[in-house]
């Protein structure tokens, strides 16, 4: 099989912009394969956390580190997603693994999440370097209007970072600089299907509104970053250790070993949670 790689317009697109999507980056095998161990294997719920929007709905995540031979671990250890991300990092240095995220919107209950940067969080880790930071979003689920999509404000990336503060269980992105980055540039829904993947620069401002649909709104993250990109105030090892890849084939062909062993990341054994960035 072929490697991935973007095309040079998919990359201008990025740096213009701050996001690109890759339509179809996953095949339906792929995503029946990855949506059916996130329902299934206990230790995604078991690890599950909760946080409350404004109004009291909830959305549930699991995020963990190190990036394991679990299904999950496939997928962003993945040439095609090492290799679109090796693209997009400002730098020559081998690609690490941040963190990666199951996101659980369930249909009525889902909650919504505030306008940020995930570098508004993620500052605080003392990362130096913005521009070697890119999130992967993997629709696992059909993901529209109805049952809250990200929602991007196209070119914000080129804001750098604005100043971020608490909104209830939230950090959201200063109000002011956000409705004038609305003034100014255009909102963009980011309405996808499953197994589309959305690569989004660490500053552009996005957020995303409540599931209130009858379908759930599921996908997993993975925040890559490049190993000269140093975080002088991260306690997790795995955003400097670069990446082992594993053929596309892994996803669907290899024996994958149960989320049980991953190291997840817990909300009672670390009171700066909110401040992580995990939120989308």
């Amino acid at each position: 099989m072929s490697k991935f790689f973007l095309t040079p317009e998919q990359v201008a697109a990025y740096h213009k912009d701050g996001y690109v999507i890759v339509k179809n980056f996953c095949s339906k095998p792929e995503v029946d394969k990855l949506y059916a161990t996130a329902l299934q294997d206990n230790a995604m719920a078991k690890n599950a956390l909760d946080l409350n929007d404004q109004t009291g709905k909830k959305t549930k995540l699991s995020l963990w580190f190190t990036p394991g031979n679990d299904i999950f671990g496939y997928l962003t250890r993945s040439e095609k997603l090492v290799n679109g991300v090796a693209q997009l990092l400002d730098s020559e240095a081998p690609v690490c693994h941040f963190h990666s995220k199951l996101m659980q919107k369930e249909p009525k209950v889902g909650g919504a999440w505030e306008w940020h940067q995930d570098y508004g969080y993620w500052y605080k880790n003392q990362f130096m370097f913005p521009d070697q930071l890119v999130s992967v979003m993997v629709a696992l689920t059909p993901a529209n209007k109805q049952n809250g999509c990200i929602q991007v404000i196209k070119g914000s990336h080129k804001l750098g970072r604005v100043n971020h503060g608490f909104a209830g269980e939230q950090v959201g992105a200063d109000p002011i600089m956000v409705d004038n980055a609305l003034k100014t540039m255009d909102l963009v829904y980011v309405e996808i299907e499953a197994g589309d993947a959305l690569f989004f620069h660490s500053n552009i401002l996005h957020r995303s509104e409540a599931n209130v649909s009858d379908s759930p709104r599921w996908s997993i993250i993975s925040c890559y970053c490049a190993q000269s990109n140093l975080a002088y105030n991260e306690t997790s090892t795995s955003w400097k250790t670069p990446i082992v890849s594993v053929p596309n084939e892994a996803i669907l062909e290899w024996k994958a070993d149960s989320l049980s062993q991953a190291d997840f990341l817990k909300k009672e054994n670390d009171p700066a949670l909110k401040d992580t960035g995990w939120e989308k």
